[in-house]
């Protein structure tokens, strides 16, 4: 005879209780799930007993309420049936593989349809994986382990594969971006700029005899001269438009969309007064610094159409940075767009 105290307590299954235990005690990553079926009993159990498998579940009736749920907060699992009226899972599964998202959506969809013409036809709508409605809750929950590890891998790779890209267009020592970047991403702000019409400005800056200062305190002086020198250009530029690059020892590159020539002159006398401003403290000591900068820029729209290379825009900058230099450094020089296809070293 059992105690007294559990007699009344309702017996539970014990498939699904020692499937759930184990869940626990596996501690698995974390993965949203959104269950889609018309039926709300179905649908209220199956959410009960995702949750209690440590998915993060929420659920819709509909195919409509599930793509409207999935703008609103993307899933990384879903888990559909096949019939539901006005729309059914393939046609929801078709939309989900057609919208450009962030990370891929596994897809599991719940049928009564075994047969191999109705497979065929879920796994050309994009449908991952298969289990057959009122079957074995641990078989369910084995497929939406797997899910959540392909899930947990591919966002994984992912985040590893924008990591990689980020490190591959920066400078490893100064952080900022590098020649890379400039030769990836100035052609996109030329061809903006040619598309509607809008100036584009390119400044070409060079630290004043870096070599004597190199020679003179120490290549690790000169690393941390060439940090302090990208701290203060970006202070100087707008957040959200202009962008740097550094493009070789001590020579930069800023980017000014949407700039005219007098704006961009502006920028390089304001670049030129912060270098020069107050010395940049090094472990070796302070070091005082000035930078030459040449400025180009395309504003007219007969100058617009007449660039159609990002080399033009550079050597024009080039041409004003070695007119500074050549004056003797610590100045801002013009240098005007020519027509050419010399290439930029």
């Amino acid at each position: 005879m059992r105690p007294e105290s559990q007699r009344d307590e309702p017996e539970e299954n014990p498939d699904l209780h020692d499937t759930i235990l184990t869940h626990r005690l596996q501690s698995p990553q974390p993965c949203r799930l959104l269950v889609v079926d018309d039926d709300d009993l179905v649908r209220t159990r199956l959410a009960t007993v995702l949750r209690a498998a440590q998915f993060d579940v929420e659920a819709a009736g509909s195919a409509d309420e599930a793509l409207h749920v999935m703008r609103m907060r993307p899933c990384q699992v879903l888990l559909t049936d096949w019939q539901m009226p006005d729309m059914d899972g393939l046609a929801l599964c078709r939309i989900v593989r057609a919208d450009q998202r962030e990370s891929y959506v596994y897809v599991l969809m719940l049928t009564v349809r075994s047969n191999k013409k109705d497979l065929l036809e879920g796994l050309a709508a994009g449908v991952d994986e298969y289990v057959v409605k009122g079957g074995s809750i641990n078989e369910l929950l084995a497929r939406l382990e797997v899910a959540r590890r392909i899930t947990h891998i591919e966002q994984s790779l992912r985040v590893t594969n924008r990591e990689n890209f980020r490190l591959s267009v920066t400078d490893p020592l100064t952080g900022t971006n590098n020649l890379r970047f400039l030769m990836k991403y100035l052609p996109r702000e030329l061809v903006r700029s040619r598309r509607y019409n809008h100036p584009l400005a390119v400044l070409s800056c060079d630290i004043d005899r870096f070599k004597q200062i190199n020679d003179r305190f120490g290549h690790e002086a000169g690393d941390q001269l060439l940090q302090g020198f990208v701290a203060r250009t970006e202070a100087c530029l707008r957040a959200s438009t202009d962008w740097l690059a550094r493009v070789g020892g001590d020579e930069f590159v800023v980017v000014l969309p949407e700039t005219r020539a007098a704006g961009a002159n502006l920028v390089a006398n304001k670049l030129r007064q912060a270098y020069g401003g107050s010395p940049v403290i090094t472990d070796a000591g302070p070091i005082s610094f000035t930078a030459s900068v040449g400025v180009t820029a395309v504003e007219a729209a007969h100058e617009i159409e007449s660039v159609s290379r990002i080399e033009q825009l550079l050597r024009a900058a080039d041409r004003g940075l070695y007119a500074s230099k050549n004056l003797g450094g610590n100045r801002v020089s013009a240098g005007m767009v020519a027509s050419g296809q010399t290439a930029y070293r």
